[in-house]
């Protein structure tokens, strides 16, 4: 059971806060709903005896959150080449509602969309991943959306750099080499074979 005021995340939709506990009259059933007050001024509903059941749980406390920003710092798991399937496994870590999952969703499509691009479909769980996962830590932090959206961006980036799956081939020049550098303009024509005298 949750109290008005508890800050708790909702699978699917991310974290908020409980504003106020009301019993309401749906389609001629009344029960108490948690209304919720999300990100953006949203507001969901959750019935209380189902909340357990659908997932709503507290919120991660900022030893936690400092385990989730771990989950960016590694390496990318394991994905399926089948869109299909691959699309399912990571809505399934979604739906979890476990910081951790929804950590390595974002990781794992981030470093994804750096190497070869996203689908349209990947691409807004990208989004919707990344904002589930930021409302969390922007409670469990204290910090404003804009610390803690910079704060994800900058360790994925990190990470991404150190476990680059696109090193620059051996064959690519890697520093530019001035014309001056490789022939002195001062030679004389003797260095670029000389000229026969009249």
């Amino acid at each position: 059971m949750f109290n008005v005021g508890d800050k708790v995340v909702y699978p699917m939709h991310g974290a908020g806060t409980i504003e106020a506990i009301e019993e309401k009259d749906i389609l001629g059933e009344k029960q108490a709903y948690y209304i919720i007050k999300m990100p953006g001024e949203v507001k969901c509903m959750v019935p209380t005896v189902k909340a357990e059941e659908i997932g709503v749980r507290d919120i991660i406390d900022k030893e936690t959150a400092n385990k989730v920003f771990r989950v960016l710092e590694q390496d990318s798991t394991e994905m399926s080449m089948n869109w299909n399937k691959r699309y399912r496994d990571n809505m399934d870590k979604m739906k979890s509602g476990d910081a951790y999952e929804i950590a390595d969703v974002v990781r794992n499509l981030s470093f994804k969309q750096k190497e070869k691009g996203l689908s349209t479909g990947e691409k807004k769980m990208l989004l919707n991943a990344k904002q589930i996962l930021v409302s969390e830590l922007i409670l469990a932090e204290h910090s404003s959306a804009d610390e803690v959206e910079q704060l994800v961006d900058n360790t994925i980036n990190t990470s991404y750099t150190e476990y680059c799956k696109n090193p620059i081939p051996n064959n690519v020049v890697k520093k530019f080499i001035s014309y001056n550098d490789v022939i002195d303009v001062g030679d004389s024509d003797e260095d670029f074979g000389g000229t026969d005298e009249l």
